[in-house]
Parts: C-alpha cells; sequence; structure tokens
C-alpha cells in the first residue's frame, strides 16, 4: 500500500513541536530498538542513534555495509521501512523512480534519501530546524532538501524495524 499523504492539503514537511522529543522511559521514546533489526543493523548504534540522540548520525555510507542493498533487488519493490523501535511503516521506496535511482541518490549523500512521496506522514514529521522522528520519538535523521525538494537522509538503522506484527 501506498504511504499515507497526512492530512488532505498538508505540505511537506510536516512539522510538529519539540514534545514528540520529549524525555520519555528509554531517552525519547518508550522501548529500545527490537531485538533482531533487518539487514543485520546494528542494535547497540540503532539504539544509540535512535533513542538517545538528536544530533549525529550513523557513519556515511554504513547503509551499503549491511544486507539492505543485496536484500532490496531480490524483494518484491518497493520496499517498505519500519522504526527499529515500534515496527510502524515509516517510508516506502522507491516510488516513482527505480531502485538504482534511489541507490545512485542515496549513496551521493552517503544516506538513504527519500522524497516526500515515499514518507508515511501518519507516522513521520520534521522540526522546525529539519530533524526527521517517529511520531514515537525515534531519531530518523535530517531533512536537507536540494534543488528537486525535500530530501530525507535518514539513518538505515533507524528504519530497521520488523513491521509490528512480525516482531
Amino acid at each position: 500500500a501506498a504511504p499515507d499523504p497526512g492530512p488532505e492539503g498538508a505540505t511537506y514537511p510536516i512539522v510538529c513541536s519539540e514534545d514528540v522529543m520529549s524525555e520519555k522511559s528509554h531517552g525519547t521514546t518508550d522501548a529500545p530498538v527490537q531485538q533482531d533489526l533487518r539487514w543485520g543493523a546494528n542494535r547497540e548504534t540503532a539504539d544509540r542513534i535512535c533513542c538517545y540522540n538528536r544530533h549525529f548520525a550513523e557513519q556515511s555510507g554504513y547503509w551499503t555495509k549491511t544486507r539492505f542493498l543485496v536484500e532490496a533487488r531480490k524483494a518484491e519493490l518497493p520496499v517498505e521501512f519500519y522504526d527499529s523501535v515500534t515496527g510502524k511503516r515509516l517510508f516506502v521506496a522507491p516510488l516513482g523512480r527505480s531502485l538504482n535511482a534511489f541507490v545512485q541518490e542515496s549513496n551521493e549523500h552517503g544516506w538513504p534519501s527519500f522524497r516526500d512521496p515515499e514518507v508515511d506522514w501518519s507516522e513521520v514529521r520534521c522540526l522546525p530546524n529539519g530533524e526527521c522522528v517517529s511520531l514515537a520519538g525515534t531519531h530518523l535523521g535530517h531533512n536537507l532538501p536540494d534543488r528537486k525538494g525535500n530530501r530525507y537522509c535518514i539513518n538505515l538503522v533507524s528504519v530497521a524495524g520488523r513491521p509490528a506484527d512480525d516482531s
């Protein structure tokens, strides 16, 4: 299914207040990341970046060192990306472009790079400073717009969760 475009007439990114990232029982989230993340993503790195971080990212290119590319090339497209804490769907890609175009753009920037139509706005928001977060308080990455529009550079460890009904 296509991602939720958010409220009718919404302009992107949909912005939220700092309240979403308030202190909770596990950093900015209510729970740690899932035990068995997809694509061999490192759980310790994921927990640190998702739950106890507001500014830092996984290393540039980290996503290419996981099983993501191998598995995505074999998967039925588009690929669905889930919150590593809650298992809720956050992104669906590629949409309106090929997997090769998604990979090329992501390689150019060092992190998986999503565009507005690939964001599930029922669960994703941006803070006024460009920080991209889930409504559960998971730090995802940042919106770094370019000449094509909004570009959400997202840590793979933040979206390597298993669907809530599978985890």
